[in-house]
């Protein structure tokens, strides 16, 4: 397979696009921080807030981790808080200082999640603080996951562990455990300063979001990453420098003004695309995604009417295309939580199979974990994805609502 990064600004975002074999399959939107006004408070960050409020019939309070700024806190899910100052005997008190990390942002009227299980993201492993464990990706085998644990062992001790990520797969043992010992290191500064530091303080800053993505991708076939403002060649040049060395030399500068790079590889034309609710198959039928607060709806529909002997075949057909569409749309569209597929009725259970095996196939080429859970009693396939980010029309739209239809589709 071969990737490329296509990194452009559009309508005061920085856009990330991860195409493969020529397809754009990924698009992140993030904020360009020269815009941007106000306080950016970045999923990762570190911070030491205060309990601003206990809400025990919710089993929550709600830490400020700067005036007016208050994020949600799960009491359940944070059994160990690292106090910085505490103020009273009980387990948490209005007033506390402690350290927490932003875990998930502001999603329309929710505030940002917060969590005093501390962790740090490299290429390689994520140190978790808190949990003295040793975790690999499930993306990779059973032998090499052996190998790896037994790699990682003597790098934990009883305040953290780590988590093996998929790009370790093929990495040489030395730079595994070079990122680790980089990421041990960055945590005691953490442990030694934040005693010392005022609340509110930012202890942690994690990089831009259009950053992260090079971190997160997928290095097996990497051809280029392809820039065209200078600013951000400057900024991403710099950061492969420090942390991806070896992939430097893949980062090219675009500079054409009569055509931009969005308009090349019709990034625009993706991208409007997939904020509509219809998407059509090449077998005549197409389908409906709604996004809802609790979850996502995507309906598979025939297109036209079919009837006679041939019906349960076309329908066949259909659902086969429908399950590879549906897991490329969750994809580009960054669709997590639960997703419910109503595909068409199929009347032999051997279909019915067939349609689930190849739902999973393709769910498994996802770098987001995603699964197949079950299919209810009413034939809708329940999948759950992992939610790392905004899906992408909540993204878009937060800065995209005031362009004209054709700035976006072409």
């Amino acid at each position: 397979m071969e990737r490329r990064v296509i990194i452009t600004k559009l309508n005061k975002q920085i856009l990330t696009s991860i195409m493969e074999d020529g397809e754009i399959v990924e698009i992140h939107c993030s904020d360009d921080p020269v815009e941007s006004k106000g306080s950016r408070h970045i999923l990762g960050n570190v911070y030491i807030g205060r309990v601003r409020n206990i809400v025990a019939n919710i089993g929550a309070a709600f830490i400020e981790i700067e005036p007016g700024i208050e994020c949600y806190y799960a009491l359940d899910k944070n059994p160990q808080p690292f106090f910085t100052r505490k103020i009273g005997k009980k387990p948490l008190c209005i007033g506390d200082e402690m350290l927490v990390q932003i875990s998930k942002e502001a999603v329309k009227t929710k505030a940002p999640t917060v969590t005093s299980a501390v962790s740090l993201t490299g290429r390689y492993v994520v140190l978790s603080m808190g949990n003295p464990k040793i975790g690999v990706s499930g993306k990779i085998g059973r032998e090499k996951r052996a190998e790896l644990i037994a790699l990682m062992e003597p790098c934990r001790n009883e305040e953290y562990g780590f988590v093996v990520r998929t790009n370790a797969k093929d990495a040489p043992h030395e730079e595994i455990v070079c990122e680790a010992e980089r990421l041990i290191k960055v945590y005691r500064h953490l442990r030694e300063t934040a005693g010392m530091r005022t609340c509110f303080s930012c202890l942690y800053q994690a990089p831009e979001a259009y950053l992260t993505d090079l971190k997160n991708l997928y290095q097996e076939g990497l051809k280029e990453y392809v820039v065209e403002d200078t600013a951000l060649h400057s900024q991403i040049a710099e950061y492969l420098g420090q942390e991806q060395p070896e992939n430097l030399e893949k980062l090219r500068l675009y500079q054409d003004r009569q055509l931009p790079l969005h308009k090349l590889y019709s990034i625009d034309t993706v991208l409007g695309r997939a904020l509509r609710e219809k998407v059509w198959l090449k077998t005549g039928g197409y389908l409906i995604i709604q996004p809802t607060e609790a979850l996502t709806v995507i309906d598979v529909n025939s297109g036209k009417s079919i009837s006679g002997r041939k019906a349960q075949d076309a329908y066949r057909k259909i659902n086969l295309e429908a399950a590879a569409e549906a897991a490329k749309q969750m994809r580009l569209r960054n669709l997590s939580g639960i997703i419910l597929i109503d595909f068409i009725n199929l009347e032999e259970k051997e279909a019915m199979n067939e349609l689930l095996n190849t739902l999973r196939k393709y769910l498994i080429k996802d770098p987001v974990q995603a699964t197949l859970v079950d299919v209810t009693k009413l034939q809708l396939v329940e999948v759950t994805r992992k939610k790392v980010r905004k899906p992408l029309h909540e993204s878009v739209k937060n800065n995209f609502t005031n362009m004209k239809e054709s700035d976006i589709i072409s």
